[in-house]
């Protein structure tokens, strides 16, 4: 047996109450007012029933709401038999639900928009010929074609003289993006260009895309309830509305003035209006690569005053590149890169990935290293061209070699040491450094300009590194050399300044990213520990998106904060009249209707927030291969 589904409840609720309203008016026109009155009456009922319901519900979680008002002004109007005015509250309560559920599907369009445009094929360059194939049959090294208009399907790097990206699914950004040979695209972005090839270098399911789809789905599936701002105020607001519908009956005795004072107070505007706005803003957020897993999380964004960041990965590219070359033993430069990158090409690491990269822009060659051994977290041991090559760590080449380590004296404060052996005798050193992103100082003045009053860096790193990565900027605080736990002690600690942020990528910052009252990762390619920890996701690997999240999170709570304070206001107004006998049943629900659509049409308002351009801070190409924006 399949039960109807919320949404179809709705609808079925709203027909009935316009229904019961249309052909009780019928009758009523036509002089048969007791077959109004009964009409009217049995509309009412179902959606009575189905509101009773909800507030059982509600109190069965511990939550009071405005559901009650509602509740109250149906039941007053039946009892002293105001059935139109009872009919009129059935149809406006039921007609608020349903648009409630409209907005919210409405809103909730960007997400829908991410999952629709999933692929589910590529086209495949194989022995000369083109084969479409299955994303899952995609591996790292294949050539694909991407014809105009296609998304790309896996994440990889260009191999034809130029492509145009259109990267807004992702990011926002309007204007197509320029890509030359060897940049990387990020798949989900679309070819708005000519056709072009492109290598694979991820399976479709360690792709960006395939990453953000599952974000995306696992937001969808939270049953989380959704944040009432307004139900902070029930239960004043509930006093005030039978203090005054009292009120009118002890000074009156007229019974008609007090339901027409709970009709009045009907908070359709304060029960539909904040939700709408807030998933208004989620889906805005999400259209500018800014995935926030609730409302929740929306809300507490908002009210952020301490962001705590990691480093590498958050305020670095995470992606270390090689600032001097340092040869020993009359070892040319070029044949020091040559070695380490041909052997690093048989390990993961991030440094030996960078490496093999840094000789490739160089042109060089790379031979296939023999007999390789890999000793993780230290350095890896191979045969290349017939020599017996050792790479990593100067404690790691120096045991291997019979040397003593010494402190190498073209070695900054914060770089990374790479040694080189070829043949059991030092060949020279390869200095890396993790660069600070390009822009950073101006998304930490931006924002600073957003609310955020302490911004502090919480590190695994030596102090010296920190020092040299953050200098020029205005932190509040630099904490280094901190284990996970310590991390997480850092953020509950700044707790007693306010509301906290924490930013990170890595599995050593899921701890703290759950801790903090939003924990916020960067790309949805990083660690899947942080991700699943995290309330907020940046879709893609820049900081500045944060700040435009905080500006849309704040702006949507500030358009729910405006529908609670004009819904009360005017309904407090219209209390007043009743209870004064210048507004009758009637009157006030059909005022009340007004004040709901003037009130959601505000809330809808956050559909259209347009943050202000933030500050570029993103992972700088080596080849500066990427030129954005290209009309």
């Amino acid at each position: 047996m399949q039960f109807a589904s919320r949404d179809q409840v709705k609808t079925a609720l709203l027909l009935l109450a316009l229904t019961s309203l249309s052909l009780g008016l019928v009758f009523h026109f036509w002089g048969r007012a007791d077959a109004a009155r009964t009409t009217w009456t049995v509309g009412v009922f179902p959606i009575l029933a189905a509101l009773l319901l909800e507030i059982l519900h509600d109190l069965w979680r511990g939550e009071v709401g405005l559901d009650i008002v509602a509740a109250l002004s149906m039941s007053a109007a039946v009892i002293f038999d105001e059935t139109l005015a009872a009919a009129v509250v059935a149809v406006m309560y039921s007609g608020g639900t349903f648009l409630e559920g409209f907005a919210e599907g409405r809103a909730r369009r960007e997400m829908r928009d991410l999952l629709s445009r999933v692929p589910r094929t590529a086209t495949r360059h194989r022995k000369g010929a083109l084969e479409d194939i299955a994303l899952d049959q995609i591996k790292p090294g294949d050539r694909l074609l991407v014809r105009q208009g296609d998304i790309v399907p896996v994440d990889g790097t260009i191999a034809s003289a130029l492509a145009f990206l259109d990267t807004s699914p992702l990011t926002g950004e309007s204007l197509p993006v320029r890509v030359v040979t060897g940049a990387e695209a990020m798949s989900g972005s679309t070819n708005a260009g000519d056709a072009f090839d492109l290598i694979a270098t991820r399976l479709a399911n360690e792709s960006t895309y395939a990453g953000i789809v599952r974000l995306v789905e696992q937001a969808q599936r939270s049953k989380a309830p959704m944040s009432r701002l307004a139900d902070r105020w029930s239960l004043g607001f509930l006093a005030i509305t039978v203090a005054l519908a009292f009120a009118a009956w002890w000074f009156t005795r007229d019974p008609t003035r007090t339901v027409a004072v709970l009709v009045v107070a009907t908070p359709c505007p304060l029960i539909l209006a904040v939700p709408v706005a807030l998933v208004a803003g989620l889906s805005r957020a999400a259209h500018f690569g800014v995935l926030i897993k609730g409302a929740k999380p929306l809300e507490m964004m908002a009210r952020i005053r301490t962001l705590v960041l990691d480093k590498t990965g958050t305020l670095t590219d995470g992606r270390p590149e090689i600032i001097e070359i340092d040869s020993r033993n009359g070892m040319p430069e070029d044949d020091v890169l040559r070695l380490a990158a041909a052997l690093d090409q048989a390990s993961k690491h991030p440094v030996a990935q960078a490496i093999v990269s840094a000789a490739k822009q160089r042109g060089i060659t790379l031979p296939v290293p023999l007999e390789v051994a890999e000793i993780p977290g230290e350095g890896v041991i191979g045969t290349v061209d017939g020599q017996m090559v050792i790479v990593g760590g100067e404690d790691f080449v120096a045991r291997r070699t019979g040397r003593k380590a010494g402190s190498n004296q073209a070695l900054a404060a914060g770089s990374v040491l790479v040694a080189l052996a070829v043949d059991g005798r030092l060949a020279g050193y390869l200095i890396m450094a993790d660069p600070l992103r390009e822009g950073a100082e101006a998304v930490l003045t931006k924002l600073r300009q957003e609310g955020i009053e302490r911004i502090l860096l919480a590190t695994g790193d030596r102090m010296e590194v920190a020092e040299r990565v953050t200098k020029g900027l205005r932190l509040d605080g630099l904490c280094t050399e901190l284990t996970p736990d310590q991390k997480v002690l850092t953020v509950l600690t700044e707790r007693k300044n306010g509301p906290v942020m924490m930013v990170g990528d890595g599995v050593n910052d899921a701890p703290a990213l759950a801790a903090a009252d939003v924990g916020v990762a960067m790309g949805a390619r990083g660690a899947a520990a942080s991700a699943e920890a995290a309330d907020v996701v940046l879709l893609v690997d820049r900081i500045d998106q944060l700040g435009v999240g905080i500006e849309i999170a704040r702006r949507s709570r500030r358009i729910a904060l405006e529908s609670v304070a004009t819904g009360i206001g005017f309904s407090v107004l219209g209390m007043l009249a009743a209870a004064f006998g210048y507004l009758t049943p009637v009157q006030g629900a059909l005022l009340q209707e007004a004040i709901d659509v003037a009130v959601i049409l505000n809330a809808l308002r956050a559909l259209r927030i347009r943050p202000y351009a933030p500050a570029t801070c993103e992972s700088k190409p080596s080849d500066d291969s990427i030129q954005r924006p290209v009309a």
